[in-house]
């Protein structure tokens, strides 16, 4: 096997991520699924496995949303990498895992320690710019 710098696998991670949202948006009628959002996709370098990333639009701070929304993905994996397979023009599609991505809520929660700080001590901001 040839050694891959990665280029490729980015290509058929955007093509993946684009694939799924339409899909997701138009073939899936599990009702779990309606407010999910494709996030990132990350395809492994022999495009065998694909970590795609999710998150909900509403209710996300409820844990047992997201775990219903992983396992209605979960259960509907194998169908998802059939109806894909044929816009991706591999040999093979690669087999989907979800995560729930919560990048965004750790970034939420640096805002707000530093909006606390800034609150605190406001003298020391003004300080800082001089």
């Amino acid at each position: 096997m040839m050694p891959t710098d990665g280029r490729r696998g980015k290509r058929v991670a955007e093509l993946l991520r684009a694939h799924l949202a339409d899909l997701m948006r138009r073939e899936v009628d599990d009702p779990r699924l309606a407010a999910v959002v494709v996030t990132t996709v990350e395809v492994t370098d022999d495009l065998m496995s694909a970590r795609i990333g999710v998150r909900l639009l509403v209710g996300d701070e409820d844990p047992k949303k997201r775990a219903r929304v992983l396992k209605g993905l979960g259960s509907g994996a194998a169908r998802l990498r059939r109806l894909i397979a044929p816009k991706l023009e591999l040999r093979r599609s690669p087999e989907l895992r979800f995560h729930y991505d919560d990048g965004h809520d750790a970034s939420r929660r640096v805002e707000q320690i530093l909006d606390e700080i800034k609150r605190e001590n406001p003298n020391d901001s003004d300080e800082a710019r001089k």
